[in-house]
């Protein structure tokens, strides 16, 4: 037994342990995924799991600081962030504040940094002469290779002005089904009449190819963009390249901070558009991207696990020197001007159940985590004031909790096509601001957030410009500040709100029937009667009936779409950092039933939908601010929304990881992260040792069972033996 626990032993503290051992100690980065991403093409990518592999490879010429609140933009791969010129319709250039309709077009001049280069691939590959190596090859020889590692020589070049505008071409291309094409072809002159030359030629492609493969074949000729221009894209220089935009449209500069306007080398899109790439390989660029970001994806099995490695043409980045105030005393400016990235390999686990992902977080196996709602008591408490902190538990592994508030919004509206909610009429104002007092978001938060969310004081969340703290940012409708902070009004108030709507105690004045309202929904199941439960306790405060509509969300859309609701619930994310990107969600205008536009509740105020003209495409400052002011007033008295709340995320890390700071707005902060791999080692040894006094107490335990066997065995073999010695 003593050999057998000894050999135990002998295992040492990796039992449990997830990785090879070669990689303990390593500077690597564990995480974790749950979906699988399905493209990781920059031009079709548009969830956050697939942002979170493509912003660490592609670089857009823009990005956000990351360490500064409110957001800001700041260059990538640009030498600096570009400022729109604008024109009139006689290519006469504009000073920057005219307005929008003076305004026929604007151009944004961007210059590359030179000497930023690709990854390796072997789509850059040459011989001694320079001519390609795997650019041109017959289908037999791709049938031949099946991962990009059996393309034995890779290659690098510089990066160029022309590969960021073979991209802006490639969301036109019909193969590629961009899901921003329609919206950019509003905007990039030229856009929406290359889409449609692209389509022609594509179809008359594929007339050519089944006519010598047969219908059923789908290895289309490349397509090569190069050969078709577009006036909204020009080469300048290698360096240097333009866009035209029409009329004057400052949100651009923020999409181009996002993988859409990344750079696409044309070798790369013509190496995956060879003959059999596609054919069971995927050797394609949803699989494998080619970027010139920090990191490389060098092992992408969705189903297990995904690789990136730091890229090793990268040219570093100098960690931001300067951020918002708290940073320098949360040590997240302790690499200032260090060249980034700090990590070398970065492994990503797919794990399907939060139960198992969360225990090799607490065992060290994973470097950070959120916090589902099965494991919220365990590491997070909440005191008195409402503040978030860490369980003790958490605390006593050196666990650290960041929190911060997403720039999202989510509220119940109030549809203003109703005859009964909607309309600009006082009577049905002061029923709105009734509802929006009772309906405590405060309580909602606490019980179905676990308090991760702050109360909405109106459309704009934190970190978007034109959205105010303190006293100056409380919606008095709603609010009254006392003792430093806000307080929702008491209920007596909201009664005679409702009372002045004429419907006291909830019935109408006039027939003295009881309101009755109605909440579509969309129907998931069992878990969602409490929430619901919930809205209608917050109506019977007032003495109205609320009736829950449950339907699909299909159905629950075209409802939406056609306007026939009276109240729903609805969220939204941001595509940027703007607030034109939340303020326009009441821009009458874009009212839903009527244009089909983002306005889901059909609210139009005509003072406010003059101000929003005059907003959306201002500069942040002093003069924004002061009309962003004016329009919240006017919400917030007209109460089209019930304001909800900002979901805030709760996000956990081990003390041996560095310079953590949640982004809301970008994912491609993974370069800044530093780990002390030793720390890692030597937490995991202690956390993981292992307990062998229970395998000792089975091994006893079976030995001593055997004792009597052992004994009986004996005592038959004796008296089995002596018959035959006296015979003898």
């Amino acid at each position: 037994m003593a050999a057998a626990v000894g050999a135990v032993a002998g295992c040492g503290d990796v039992w449990n342990d997830p990785y090879p051992a070669a990689e303990r100690g390593s500077n690597t980065f564990y995480s974790s995924f749950i979906e699988r991403p399905k493209t990781l093409d920059p031009a079709r990518s548009y969830t956050a799991d697939e942002w979170g592999f493509t912003s660490q490879v592609y670089e857009p010429p823009l990005q956000y600081h990351y360490l500064k609140r409110p957001y800001e933009l700041v260059p990538q791969t640009a030498t600096d962030v570009p400022r729109a010129r604008l024109f009139d319709r006689d290519a006469r250039e504009l000073p920057a504040d005219s307005p929008p309709d003076r305004v026929a077009y604007s151009e944004y001049e961007i210059r590359i940094k030179p000497g930023i280069r690709y990854q390796p691939h072997p789509a850059f590959a040459v011989d001694a002469s320079g001519k390609p190596l795997y650019l041109d090859l017959p289908e037999s020889e791709i049938r031949k290779r099946h991962t990009l590692a059996d393309f034995e020589q890779p290659g690098t070049r510089e990066l160029t002005a022309e590969d960021y505008v073979y991209q802006i071409k490639r969301l036109a291309h019909p193969r590629v089904n961009s899901p921003i094409f329609g919206h950019m072809s509003e905007y990039i002159v030229g856009l929406q009449e290359l889409g449609a030359t692209l389509k022609a030629e594509n179809a008359r492609l594929a007339d050519q190819h089944r006519a010598r493969y047969g219908p059923a074949d789908t290895g289309l000729p490349w397509i090569d963009l190069r050969d078709f221009p577009l006036a909204g894209a020009e080469v300048i220089d290698a360096h240097t390249y333009r866009v035209r935009i029409k009329g004057k449209y400052p949100q651009f500069a923020y999409w181009l901070a996002m993988p859409f306007f990344a750079p696409m080398p044309v070798e790369a899109d013509r190496f995956y558009s060879q003959r059999g790439m596609n054919d069971g390989r995927n050797l394609t660029l949803d699989w494998y991207p080619v970027g010139t970001g920090p990191y490389m994806l060098t092992e992408n099995n969705p189903n297990a696990r995904m690789v990136l490695e730091r890229n090793p043409h990268f040219r570093g980045e100098p960690y931001p020197a300067e951020g918002e105030a708290g940073d320098r005393e949360a040590g997240l400016l302790a690499d200032a001007g260090k060249a980034a990235p700090f990590i070398d390999r970065v492994v990503y686990t797919r794990e399907k159940e939060g139960i198992p992902y969360w225990n090799k977080f607490l065992q060290g196996y994973y470097d950070q985590s959120g916090i589902a709602s099965d494991n919220f008591d365990q590491a997070v408490r909440i005191d008195l004031d409402g503040e978030a902190n860490l369980t003790p538990e958490m605390e006593a592994r050196g666990i650290r909790l960041r929190t911060s508030v997403g720039t999202s919004t989510f509220y119940l509206a109030f549809n203003h096509l109703d005859p009964v909610v909607g309309g600009l009429s006082e009577q049905a104002r002061k029923l709105r601001q009734a509802i929006s007092i009772a309906v405590d978001w405060e309580e909602f938060i606490s019980i179905f957030q676990n308090g991760r969310g702050i109360p909405g004081m109106g459309p704009i969340p934190p970190g978007i410009f034109g959205y105010r703290d303190g006293k100056g940012g409380v919606n008095p409708v709603v609010y009254e500040w006392i003792d430093g902070r806000p307080q929702r009004k008491p209920l007596e108030t909201a009664k005679r709100l409702l009372a002045e709507a004429g419907f006291p105690d909830g019935r109408d004045a006039k027939t003295g029937q009881p309101l009755v309202l109605y909440l579509d929904t969309v129907q998931r199941g069992p878990g969602d009667k409490p929430r619901l439960d919930w809205y209608r306790r917050q109506f019977a405060k007032l003495g109205i009936q609320l009736e829950i509509r449950a339907t699909d969300w299909n159905r629950f859309q075209e409802k939406i779409r056609q306007g026939n609701t009276q109240l729903f619930f609805l969220g939204w994310n941001a595509d940027y950092p703007d607030p034109e990107n939340f303020m326009f969600l009441l821009n009458g205008p874009q009212a839903r039933a009527k244009t089909g536009g983002e306005n889901a509740s059909n609210y139009q105020n005509p003072e406010y939908d003059r101000l929003f003209e005059q907003m959306k495409n201002m500069e942040n400052g002093p003069a924004r601010q002061a009309v962003i002011d004016r329009m919240l007033e006017i919400a917030r008295e007209d109460a089209p929304w019930v304001w909800g709340f900002h979901p805030k995320e709760y996000a956990l890390s081990h003390d041996w990881l560095a310079n953590v700071k949640p982004n809301q707005m970008a994912r491609n902060g993974l370069k800044f992260y530093r780990l002390d791999a030793a720390q890692r080692e030597a937490e995991r040894s202690a956390w993981n040792r292992p307990v062998l006094w229970p395998l000792a107490l089975v091994l006893a335990a079976i030995v001593l069972g055997t004792i009597p066997a052992v004994r009986a065995y004996r005592r038959r073999e004796r008296a089995a033996a002596r018959p035959a010695q006296r015979a003898a």
